[in-house]
């Protein structure tokens, strides 16, 4: 039998669907939630704008980053990782002084030293998919509380420690769970929440890289 659910576990949008909690009644995070969260991907330049948005959320609401990503994507070339990796110190500059994104120095130097990453990984496995796919973990029961929901994983930290290793930047292993949760590497859509048995379905059909 699942634990008994509460209320705070769950939102019920104006549709009437229920939803995991985090997604509130907020329109822009409702349709993240449904199109996007948790659906599986294989697109390199998906992953890498993911874990830069992943990045720039450290110590943020994601909700603050969701909001500014059109803003992101503008800036950034839409995160295709050959022109990043070529931004020089007087692009970065520029960027700081864009008050439609994150304005940290770090976390934008990052960016631009991750899609030189990016490319080497790429390079080396054949596509970034095939990298970070490597880590996925067994299936596991279905969560069924908001409280079951797990920080990091031993597969994130262990993306986090091989990524670092090669010389990317902010990617902690709360971060790299993050990106695993959002690429469909796991599917943490509560049990009752009405996007669990779709996303479960689409990373069954899954062909992985």
């Amino acid at each position: 039998m699942s634990p008994r659910k509460e209320l705070s576990d769950y939102s019920v949008g104006p549709d009437g669907l229920q939803r995991c909690w985090w997604c509130g009644d907020d329109e822009q995070y409702i349709e993240y939630h449904d199109k996007e969260w948790g659906r599986p991907v294989a697109d390199d330049q998906q992953l890498y704008e993911k874990m830069c948005l992943e990045g720039f959320q450290a110590g943020l609401s994601w909700i603050t980053i969701l909001r500014k990503r059109a803003a992101f994507r503008s800036a950034f070339g839409d995160f295709e990782m050959e022109h990043v990796a070529k931004f020089s110190s007087t692009k970065v500059e520029k960027l700081m002084l864009d008050p439609k994104i994150v304005r940290h120095r770090g976390k934008i130097e990052s960016v631009v030293n991750n899609a030189q990453r990016a490319i080497e990984l790429r390079d080396e496995f054949g596509s970034l998919a095939r990298f970070f796919w490597r880590f996925e973990p067994g299936k596991s029961q279905p969560l069924d509380r908001r409280s079951e929901m797990k920080a990091y994983r031993p597969e994130s930290t262990a993306i986090s420690k091989e990524l670092k290793r090669r010389g990317w930047s902010f990617v902690g292993p709360t971060t790299c769970y993050s990106l695993m949760q959002a690429m469909g590497m796991v599917n943490d859509h509560l049990r009752e929440c009405h996007r669990w048995e779709v996303i479960d379905q689409l990373r069954a059909e899954f062909t992985r890289p």
